[in-house]
């Protein structure tokens, strides 16, 4: 397991579905103007990616009071770019196929992690700048694609419960990875992303996430906001006590309101929890 082994894999992958690949054509002419006709009916093209952007968008968490049965509903009421997120988080699943156990988190559930920091990026940031959480609360939600990469190199590698234990017992996720493979997975997602030729911005927010940034920069204020998110949600703690704590100290940092966040983080919470308990 190295980091030559996993550019030669992700390399190797196959192209995104073709709805995903015309969904990415029409984003990449005119993200900010995306012609909506043309984008309900790529989608609606395919029914699999229909019947599971449906699906994932009438889930609890999302808030909806009624349920949203047609692919222009959810367009409107959902925004094109989270659509754009949903869209690519469907292709990127169904090309990788990992088994997500070693990080204590079954595949459901590490999409359901996904999901989370998508929302909470919505819900929290869109009060101080709704422009800036449209365009990163779909990044939230396909952030954490590296570590579909890492999880299938790891599972075949010798060292499962050997990486098992490591992240069991690290307290920095990032440092733990780049112990292993000389990066970390969000540097893997940015390179599928390259790979599969996705929104360049997110390939450069990806690659900065976890070195030195400078805040007055547009990019680096976009990697601070993920890196609340990331804090408050990942794959060791799922809006704990203890992790939003430590998000709401990040979010003081930054000079925003502490209180605001935690009220949003523990009203996601609550949903999140409450719909656990349904099933």
């Amino acid at each position: 397991m190295n980091f030559e082994n996993i550019i030669a894999n992700i390399d190797s992958l196959p192209p995104l579905s073709n709805a995903a690949f015309l969904v990415q054509q029409l984003y990449s002419r005119d993200a900010e103007n995306v012609n909506i006709a043309k984008l309900v009916r790529i989608i609606e093209s395919d029914a699999l990616l229909t019947a599971n952007i449906l699906k994932m968008i009438n889930a609890p968490v999302h808030g909806f009071s009624k349920k949203i049965a047609s692919i222009s509903h959810a367009v409107t009421l959902f925004g094109t770019r989270n659509i754009y997120g949903l869209v690519i988080n469907y292709a990127i699943n169904e090309k990788i196929k990992a088994n997500t156990a070693i990080y204590g988190l079954s595949a459901p559930e590490f999409n359901q992690m996904c999901h989370l920091q998508s929302t909470l990026m919505m819900q929290w940031y869109s009060k101080i700048d709704l422009r800036h959480a449209q365009l990163l609360a779909p990044l939230a939600l396909i952030m954490e694609s590296g570590k579909l990469v890492l999880s299938n190199e790891v599972a075949k590698s010798n060292y499962v419960q050997e990486f098992k234990k490591g992240f069991r017992d690290c307290e920095d996720i990032e440092r733990y990875e780049y112990s292993l493979i000389d990066t970390t997975s969000y540097y893997l997602s940015a390179l599928l992303f390259e790979h599969w030729h996705l929104e360049p911005l997110y390939i450069d927010i990806l690659k900065g996430l976890d070195f030195e940034t400078d805040a007055d920069t547009k990019l680096g204020s976009y990697m601070d906001t993920l890196d609340v998110i990331r804090v408050a949600i990942n794959v060791k703690h799922i809006l704990s006590d203890e992790s939003i704590l430590l998000a709401c100290n990040v979010v003081e940092d930054l000079g925003l309101d502490p209180k605001h966040f935690k009220n949003t983080a523990i009203r996601v919470r609550d949903t999140y929890l409450k719909d656990e308990t349904k099933r």
